[in-house]
């Protein structure tokens, strides 16, 4: 039988509810950020993105900052930092200003894609030409030497940052980056939330062609995927309408922000964008403690991923944070 008792850590875009304005979404992101904290999860990641009035998570190390503030003991990071759109060296200063404050708390996820639109990726980007992302692995290489010790520094430093070994996690949504995680000896982590279509070929990838490095020496694994868990099957698949929802939005390029869950999506969304809405989302665990167990250990029978990051798209406050207990209480056994 699979092994379902990994480590489970939790994914936040920080979307804005309806009904809601900007402070609230950050109040909210905090709120949850202590509930998981309590409930035992390993880590608490924040996203990146730009020019999306639903989502408040553009500034994510700023977010970041506020998340470690105000809770104790939870890992906080990036899910990701989006390299294209930073100076490697501004990363390491902020990162490394955090870990100074906070040690032992922080974490770097890093992405290559730029987290927006090509017209808004301009305005955010490093370089007139557009090439940033193409520069990835070499960003990701001087990010780890800023963190080493003193004696593989060049002259520019970060200060603070030389010397605190902020973990870095390489992002997604492809295969390329597993080629790039497996080649560094880096943790490697995959965005099944949203893109599952490569997720087996990605995992295979990694782990075929993983090289020992000093930071780890074996594959490790982690998927980021949907989580909608409830008293029942029929409760979730209510509440699961907003994630539909959600992605609808994502679809049509419209800019809702978090709904209540509706009756009969159907009445919204047209066979073409269901079966693309659908497509994005088809890695979720979905249903009561029993079914999404169920489904949790044949996830894992078939890809014995190392760890399990939760995104759990619920209009109500109070049922997401139900749905990651019950989520953690599938993986403690109980």
């Amino acid at each position: 039988m699979a092994n379902i008792q990994n480590p489970v850590s939790v994914l936040n875009l920080a979307p804005v509810r309806k009904g809601q304005d900007a402070k609230g979404a950050v109040d909210s992101m905090v709120r949850l950020a202590q509930d998981v904290e309590k409930m035992g999860y390993t880590r608490y990641w924040i996203a990146e993105h730009h020019n999306t009035p639903t989502l408040v998570s553009s500034a994510t190390s700023i977010l970041i900052k506020h998340t470690l503030e105000h809770t104790d003991s939870i890992r906080v990071g990036s899910g990701g930092i989006m390299l294209p759109n930073h100076a490697p060296l501004v990363v390491a200063e902020q990162f490394g200003t955090m870990a100074t404050i906070y040690p032992d708390r922080l974490d770097l996820g890093l992405g290559r894609a730029p987290g927006t639109d090509m017209l808004t990726a301009s305005a955010l980007r490093r370089t007139s030409k557009n090439d940033s992302v193409y520069a990835f692995p070499d960003d990701v290489q001087e990010l780890l030497k800023y963190f080493g010790p003193a004696e593989v520094q060049d002259y520019v430093k970060a200060h603070p940052g030389l010397g605190t070994n902020i973990p870095i996690y390489i992002l997604g949504s492809s295969t390329d980056s597993a080629y790039l995680a497996a080649k560094l000896g880096l943790p490697y982590v995959f965005a099944s939330h949203f893109a599952p279509r490569y997720m087996e070929e990605a995992i295979s990838i990694y782990r075929s062609r993983f090289q020992p490095s000093e930071y780890l020496d074996k594959p490790y694994m982690m998927v980021c995927l949907n989580v909608i868990a409830a008293e029942t099957d029929e409760e979730a698949a209510v509440e699961e309408t907003t994630m539909q929802q959600f992605f609808l939005n994502v679809v049509r390029g419209t800019q809702q922000p978090l709904s209540p869950p509706v009756d009969n999506m159907d009445e919204l969304w047209n066979p073409h964008e269901k079966e693309a809405a659908l497509s994005m989302s088809s890695v979720t665990l979905l249903g009561s403690k029993d079914s999404v167990r169920e489904q949790l250990t044949r996830f894992q029978e078939k890809y014995n991923v190392d760890e399990i990051m939760a995104v759990s798209y619920i209009y109500d406050e109070e049922k997401q944070k139900r749905s990651y207990e019950i989520f953690k209480e599938v993986v403690d056994g109980k």
